[in-house]
């Protein structure tokens, strides 16, 4: 009888050791709960609302990039290699570097990294990519479908130059060459709203421009979902469109407008400071991403 007890006093002692301590699975549920959190974030796509996008029945495809392949298509896009404060006193150094430019859930994606635990020149990296001397366009509907970055001295830009610019072999210098922004959003701003604007050399010679003309949302900013920007351009004007709504034009008839009727091609880029951006400061959040859904260039007929 004796043996009995014993038996069964070394089967409990043995099945009490053999079982999991109650805070051995609260850890482990834990651990996993985490695990699928981090999976599920990962299989999240960054294209989360529906592109309805029409460009109207006048304007027939001539290119476009879909973003579709695993890395940026040379073939289209130029990596600008530009270190910091060559332009416009700006904070980042663009990169030619796949940590700052790079294919993602079938989106471009320009990725502004602050490098240091200060603000200062030299302590962001970026990317400027370009379509010079690869495509470039004379009139035409050239339209984007992003969602842009956002906060204090964070600068994104889409953009267009002369394809005659000196910075990428040609003869031009600016402002001669002429330059169109399609968009430039000035986080130090406000995040809710996007300018527009042109470049050109005056009739001396000189800086000459249309003037910084706005577009605000109604509700919410840039960087909560992706918007359409269009630029439709022919010989006698230029007009800018966020989402099918117009909101600035140009008459470039003027015979100091020449610029304007000739070839031009696509930048793409997030600036990080400069004297017309503001300075990130402790407000601004690290990393900063622009998603560029597709861009394309449509011909009228």
């Amino acid at each position: 009888m004796k043996n009995i007890y014993l038996l069964l006093i070394i089967f409990h002692m043995v099945s009490c050791n053999n079982q999991p301590k109650q805070n051995e699975i609260s850890e482990a549920k834990i651990e996993l709960e985490t695990e699928n959190q981090i999976a599920n974030n990962n299989e999240t796509s960054i294209l989360t609302d529906e592109d309805s996008y029409q460009p109207g029945l006048d304007w027939k495809l001539s290119w476009s990039d879909e973003f579709e392949t695993e890395t940026i298509d040379k073939n289209n896009w130029n990596f600008q290699v530009v270190e910091a404060g060559r332009f416009n006193d700006e904070w980042q150094r663009y990169t030619d570097s796949n940590e700052n430019a790079y294919i993602e859930d079938n989106c471009l994606v320009i990725k502004a990294i602050h490098e240091g635990d200060v603000h200062g020149i030299d302590q962001y990296t970026s990317a400027r990519l370009h379509t010079a001397n690869k495509q470039s366009w004379k009139y035409g509907k050239i339209a984007a479908r992003m969602k842009l970055p956002q906060g204090a001295g964070i600068w994104p830009a889409f953009w267009m130059l002369g394809t005659n610019i000196d910075e990428n072999g040609g003869d031009t210098s600016w402002p001669q060459s002429g330059e169109i922004d399609i968009l430039e959003l000035y986080g130090s701003k406000d995040d809710a709203v996007i300018e527009a604007n042109a470049h050109y050399a005056d009739a001396s010679g000189s800086h000459g421009m249309m003037g910084a003309a706005s577009f605000k949302l109604e509700q919410g900013t840039f960087a909560d979902e992706f918007h359409i920007f269009e630029l439709e351009w022919d010989a006698t004007r230029i007009a800018w469109l966020v989402d099918g709504e117009q909101f600035a034009s140009m008459p470039i008839t003027a015979v100091e407008l020449s610029e304007f009727r000739k070839e031009f091609f696509i930048l793409l880029n997030v600036a990080v400071g400069g004297k017309y951006a503001g300075r990130p400061d402790s407000t601004s959040t690290f990393p900063q991403y622009m998603y560029v859904d597709w861009v394309r260039v449509y011909k009228e007929g």
